[in-house]
């Protein structure tokens, strides 16, 4: 196995050979963000990612963790959590985002797919309320280039 990508610099990438749509570079003041690999139709799912669903009983627990700042409400009450897995937390958040987060609970998965088209190289963006179109604040500034500060605590189904 070769040695693991490093995201240490600011504007480096991480290259993923599991990942042809996609790929993460670090952002100044922002992070790590998602951007396209590709160009991406309007309507083509981005992404399909498993998720590890929080039982109840310990969402609370996992709540007081650097966890939470990676994890999704999950259940129509919010009352359980979700770790997604591949790139879903990673995606930040716009008030008029080119993708869409979905939930799909019986398949225990969480979808993103394109809004619009997206160019090869640009940053894909999701509303972390849920709905795209959902415009209340957040729990943090949400900087005017749409990337954000801090990560989402998680969609409602």
């Amino acid at each position: 196995m070769g040695s693991p990508a490093r995201l240490s610099l600011p504007g480096s990438t991480v290259e993923d050979t599991n990942s042809r749509n996609v790929v993460i570079r670090v952002v100044p003041r922002c992070g790590r963000a998602v951007f396209a690999r590709r160009r991406i139709s309007s309507g083509e799912v981005i992404e399909r990612a498993p998720v590890i669903v929080i039982p109840k009983k310990q969402w609370p627990l996992v709540k007081k963790t650097t966890l939470e700042d990676y994890a999704f409400n999950w259940g129509k009450n919010g009352e359980q959590g979700v770790i997604a897995l591949g790139y879903v937390s990673i995606y930040n958040h716009s008030y008029s985002p080119n993708a869409k987060l979905e939930e799909l609970p019986k398949e225990l998965k969480m979808e993103v797919t394109a809004l619009r088209a997206i160019q090869s190289g640009e940053e894909i963006t999701i509303n972390y309320h849920g709905d795209p179109e959902n415009q209340e604040p957040l729990w943090f500034d949400v900087v005017s280039s749409g990337r954000r500060q801090r990560r989402k605590k998680g969609t409602q189904a």
